[in-house]
């Protein structure tokens, strides 16, 4: 590991079940949380993968089951993905074509910067920067494919 890893097609890069491991660290307050848990990318009908996302996330010593749904739908060209909220709202397109991908997700008044680094056929790794009034946290989650 340490060399981007080029994938030409995302979603069957993706697709299956990974491991992941998320810490959450309030740049402002100094806590810091921890999320363990798994996520599946499964096919959708109409295309694309369903990631549906579960584990428990403790912030300051709190342990709670968190969960969340996207879609990763088809990108504007081969091999990429145009990633959406459950309900279809837009979050940001991937494009890991190259092993790296950078994409801006405007919140309110709150901008989430995700950085995106495949580090191997099986590893890869997201970084969420969240800076706006209400926020200041960085986000890195690590996913390791399972079976």
């Amino acid at each position: 590991m340490g060399e981007l890893w080029p994938v030409p097609d995302v979603l069957a890069h993706l697709a299956g079940r990974w491991r992941v491991e998320r810490t959450v660290r309030d740049l402002a307050g100094g806590d810091e949380g921890r999320f363990e848990g798994t996520t599946l990318f499964s096919a959708l009908p109409e295309g694309g993968l369903l990631h549906e996302e579960s584990g428990t996330f403790v912030w300051q010593g709190v342990a709670r089951p968190a969960e969340r749904t996207l879609r990763f739908l088809p990108g504007s060209s081969p091999g990429t993905a145009d990633v959406r909220f459950a309900d279809g709202r837009p979050f940001h397109d991937l494009d890991l074509t190259c092993g790296h991908h950078i994409a801006d997700h405007p919140c309110a008044a709150d901008l989430y910067r995700g950085e995106f680094t495949v580090l191997d056929a099986d590893h890869w790794r997201t970084v969420w920067r969240v800076g706006g009034p209400a926020k200041d946290l960085v986000l890195t989650t690590d996913y390791v494919r399972e079976g």
